[in-house]
């Protein structure tokens, strides 16, 4: 057998996949049924990734390349993550500045693809995609739904998730001053009852400020069951920056929150 053999027949392995609506699948799969060895399939699968034809996001893992994402050398990462995940076996969502984007508060396009997981996991450098994943705790009691896309249907948290993990990593969204300007465009889609059975994942200090936040971006007719899941849980007052000085700073009494930084989003 040539080395060439290996090669046409996983070239037509991907077209008999796409012709199928599949466009990923795994190094295993791709051996069993080209009946060749594992280093004879990984030869042939990386000269076709080299013809553009091909990524893989994860080792063992290969997803097909329409023409017109041969410029991205990859599939769009909303495109291919619910099929990694399946295959890994893991559960996860898309969330904060991604998930805010996918409901409609696209005040900044995220670079990467931001991705909540259970546990660690390195992020994905795909062509020019990004996936990053981070860790949440509690994952599997947050609220979340599926969005469509070409390829697949994707777990994404709910506005009302959203807005609360926002808050909670405003590290990880552009700070707070961003979190505030994305959380003004994302409260319309804020259902408020939604937001209170959500705070039930979430630490109540993330709630506190959320409240806070909401309030200042003229969202209050937003947050009275949230209002009242704080008085009910809330022992102490947070401040609204962490890791900041806050004893100084004056309180805001309604939401138990030390205004301890100075808001400038776009409100």
């Amino acid at each position: 057998m040539t080395s060439d053999v290996p090669q046409l027949k996983a070239r037509q392995y991907l077209e008999r996949l796409a012709s199928r609506g599949r466009h990923s699948f795994s190094s295993a799969e791709a051996q069993a049924a080209l009946g060749v060895s594992a280093d004879a399939v990984l030869l042939a699968l990386n000269r076709l990734a080299k013809q553009e034809l091909l990524a893989s996001p994860a080792r063992g893992f290969y997803v097909i390349v329409p023409p017109e994402y041969r410029s991205l050398g990859c599939l769009p990462a909303e495109q291919f993550v619910p099929d990694l995940m399946k295959w890994l076996g893991r559960p996860y969502y898309v969330c904060l500045l991604s998930a805010a984007e996918f409901h409609g508060a696209a005040h900044q396009r995220p670079q990467a693809l931001q991705v909540f997981l259970e546990g660690k996991r390195r992020p994905i450098a795909c062509g020019r995609v990004r996936v990053d994943f981070m860790v949440r705790k509690g994952l599997g009691a947050v609220p979340v739904q599926t969005v469509n896309t070409p390829r697949g249907r994707l777990v994404v948290s709910t506005p009302e998730a959203t807005a609360l993990d926002l808050v909670g990593y405003e590290h990880r969204a552009g700070g707070l001053n961003l979190v505030a300007t994305v959380l003004s465009e994302l409260a319309e889609r804020v259902d408020p009852q939604k937001l209170a059975a959500a705070a039930n994942a979430a630490p109540i200090v993330w709630a506190q400020r959320l409240g806070y936040l909401m309030q200042q971006a003229g969202a209050g007719d937003r947050v009275g069951p949230l209002q009242k899941h704080v008085r009910e849980h809330a022992r102490d007052a947070t401040p609204l920056a962490p890791g900041r000085a806050f004893r100084t700073s004056s309180r805001d009494a309604a939401w138990k929150v030390y205004v301890n930084a100075t808001v400038e989003g776009d409100l």
